[in-house]
């Protein structure tokens, strides 16, 4: 059994709800009802949303300001998490420092783990006490297919291996909590999309992409609609990994029985071909 995705006065915590996917949970979740607390750098587009939800749905809608690559910031949006009536969290804010690993900055490779390993664990850390105390809540963390690109080379995909790897930990850290929750009354998921018609390939996120008009990168993708409405209904049945352009879900079965065979390798006796 999902999770309930009519709000009945509870509140969502959106990170990353400036533009884009973050945006489109914004809005689906004000359309079910839900109250929201929204979080990003960019403090003219949050209020102007903020301020079109209220006036479109009736919601309490707060905006938060703040700097996921921070550590002050990750703890003040975790008390906001915290609160007793959260009951579901997405952790959406992502950067993705593309560019050869050789010449990438170090500050840049510590701002994308920070915001996108570092702040989504420990927000959830923040919010499952009081979920699981309450008996309801879910927590979606925003991944990428490219978490299952690691050996495929750049051009025409991008040079993405401190991303990649951070979306890989996201994917792994959601499965495993989720089979560590068990028939707890709270669900987790990790959304995984591809190419999304979003801005996000517009900067490499060191800094925010200016302006209070959301724009589109060139390269297109599914509509960030169409990611938020496979992500919601994947939470209504207790989908765990939610692939949007995925037509065969046994995939990520077969990718299960994989893993066990890579598992079965954790015994006494060394692999044949290792030996001389």
């Amino acid at each position: 059994m999902g999770f309930e995705i009519e709000g009945a006065e509870a509140r969502a915590v959106v990170t990353g709800a400036s533009s884009g996917i973050g945006a489109l949970y914004a809005r689906r979740l004000a359309e079910h009802g839900w109250n929201l607390t929204l979080v990003a750098r960019r403090t003219e587009r949050l209020e102007d949303l903020a301020e079109t939800l209220r006036s479109d749905y009736g919601c309490g809608v707060r905006a938060v300001t703040a700097d996921l690559g921070q550590q002050e910031d990750i703890e003040r949006v975790a008390r906001h998490v915290a609160e007793d009536d959260v009951a579901l969290l997405v952790n959406n804010a992502g950067i993705n420092g593309y560019g050869p690993f050789p010449d990438v900055d170090p500050a840049l490779a510590q701002q994308v783990i920070a915001v996108n390993v570092l702040a989504p664990t420990l927000l959830t850390r923040a919010a499952l006490p009081g979920m699981l105390e309450r008996g309801r809540g879910a927590v979606v963390n925003v991944a990428s297919l490219l978490a299952f690109a690691g050996a495929l080379p750049p051009e025409p995909l991008p040079y993405r291996a401190t991303y990649a790897g951070t979306k890989g930990y996201l994917v792994t850290f959601t499965r495993t909590l989720a089979a560590e929750l068990g028939d707890a009354p709270v669900h987790v998921q990790v959304l995984c999309p591809g190419l999304t018609a979003t801005e996000f390939h517009l900067t490499t996120g060191a800094e925010s992409v200016p302006g209070r008009r959301e724009r589109v990168h060139d390269d297109g993708g599914m509509t960030a609609a169409d990611v938020v409405t496979a992500s919601l209904e994947g939470l209504a049945t207790g989908e765990v990994v939610c692939v949007p352009g995925l037509t065969d879900p046994q995939a990520v079965a077969r990718l299960e029985e994989v893993e066990s065979e890579l598992r079965g390798a954790s015994r006494p006796v060394l692999a044949s071909r290792y030996r001389t």
